[in-house]
């Protein structure tokens, strides 16, 4: 059976400083990316589909899409602010892509079977993919999955960070995400900002936007994108994003999803500090 590994590569990294998707940290100049590239590969995955933007093509192709010719089947699909549905124009002052939803719609043309869908610049580990190639050979319309990680993993010693906690039923299908901005480490504890601010354990499952689908997710996808385009068109800001349209789904019953847990660490380039963290790391794991 085909798998494709769509890879979400159209951000800039703003808190970053840079196109961090392009930046080398592995022993031998390896990106982040080609971490990920490998492990899929290993797991039985044969394409895959960087969704990028447009005028990102040339560097993108010369500097990473080469080294994966041969391999497997390489495909670029292009995420920008137009076409949009029912003909809409994106507001003048936009200058960003719709979301990592959208990013995944862009996508829809290049995939015709199962699929998972990585963010370009974290590392995830071969576990997550292993698990998540086995299930996917076996998936069936409207079951899909989600490789979550362990909270304590995926924070940053630099900076607070955003994150999707996950609430799941005892048989471990997700029942929601709930974003929680701002979370750090104070004096040995993991708090999220807020009023009144949240102590979490570093326990709880954790999205990074590691997920397992099959194409019939594309058309209540794109539903939900006209939705969404009618209440925030000319919202230059707003973002139409992939766990929120999941919650969507699954609160509808459209959809579920079973949460697989990684045995890997997780890591990845949010602050220029974390780059010497990820370096170390990779060093250790390979």
């Amino acid at each position: 059976m085909d798998l494709t590994l769509v890879v979400l590569a159209a951000g800039m990294g703003s808190r970053y400083g840079g196109l961090k998707q392009l930046d080398p940290v592995g022993p031998h100049g390896e990106i982040i990316l080609d971490y990920s590239v490998k492990d899929a590969l290993a797991a039985g995955f044969n394409k895959v589909v960087f969704v990028i933007r447009r005028a990102m093509l040339d560097v993108f192709r010369e500097s990473v899409g080469i080294r994966y010719e041969g391999k497997l089947e390489v495909a670029y699909a292009f995420q920008e602010l137009e076409p949009l549905p029912g003909g809409r124009v994106s507001p003048p002052d936009r200058s960003k892509p719709w979301g990592t939803g959208h990013a995944v719609l862009a996508a829809a043309p290049l995939v015709s079977g199962p699929f998972a869908v990585i963010n370009a610049d974290d590392y995830y580990g071969g576990s997550g993919f292993r698990k998540l190639a086995g299930f996917l050979t076996t998936a069936t319309q409207g079951n899909y999955f989600m490789v979550g990680y362990s909270l304590e993993k995926t924070l940053s010693e630099y900076g607070s960070v955003s994150r999707g906690i996950c609430r799941t039923d005892q048989e471990g299908y997700l029942l929601e995400i709930i974003e929680r901005t701002a979370i750090s480490r104070k004096n040995g504890e993991i708090l999220a900002e807020g009023d009144p601010s949240i102590l979490l354990s570093g326990f709880e499952p954790t999205s990074m936007n590691f997920w397992g689908f099959l194409p019939d997710l594309f058309p209540p996808l794109e539903r939900l994108f006209e939705e969404f385009l009618q209440e925030r068109e000319f919202d230059a800001k707003a973002e139409f994003y992939l766990p929120v349209a999941i919650g969507a789904l699954i609160d509808t019953r459209e959809c579920s999803v079973k949460l697989l847990q990684s045995d890997d660490p997780w890591f990845g380039l949010t602050y220029p500090g974390d780059r010497d963290f990820v370096m170390r790391s990779l060093a250790e794991i390979r």
